[in-house]
């Protein structure tokens, strides 16, 4: 049976959003989970006449976003516009900066 720390009751309850906040700092994460955030604020950064066909898929360390598109055609248009897109998805302060996008066909 483990022994209880005597101030273990004395001290207060710490937010989990600083408890998470920290792990992720010391796990070397948080760039990681920032630059992610582009994934759930898809529609918002590039529009919904993009995200109706597309699906943002990963972020991989490097900066690389992995989005799947519904067809052949929109592939070309997207690697057009990919300076656009990069410059919406980067243009908040302080997220981790997205380099490239990659995209593939939906399956």
């Amino acid at each position: 049976m483990r022994k209880r720390d005597p101030d273990e009751k004395k001290r207060k309850p710490e937010p989990i959003a600083n408890v998470v906040g920290s792990f992720l700092r010391e796990a070397k994460l948080e760039e990681r989970v920032e630059a992610a955030q582009v994934v759930p604020e898809w529609e918002l950064l590039v529009g919904k006449q993009i995200a109706t066909v597309t699906k943002p898929i990963s972020v991989t360390p490097d900066g690389t976003l992995f989005v799947s598109v519904t067809t052949n055609a929109w592939m070309t248009e997207l690697s057009l516009m990919e300076p656009q897109i990069l410059r919406a998805l980067n243009a908040k302060a302080g997220r981790a900066r997205i380099r490239k996008i990659r995209l593939q066909l939906m399956r």
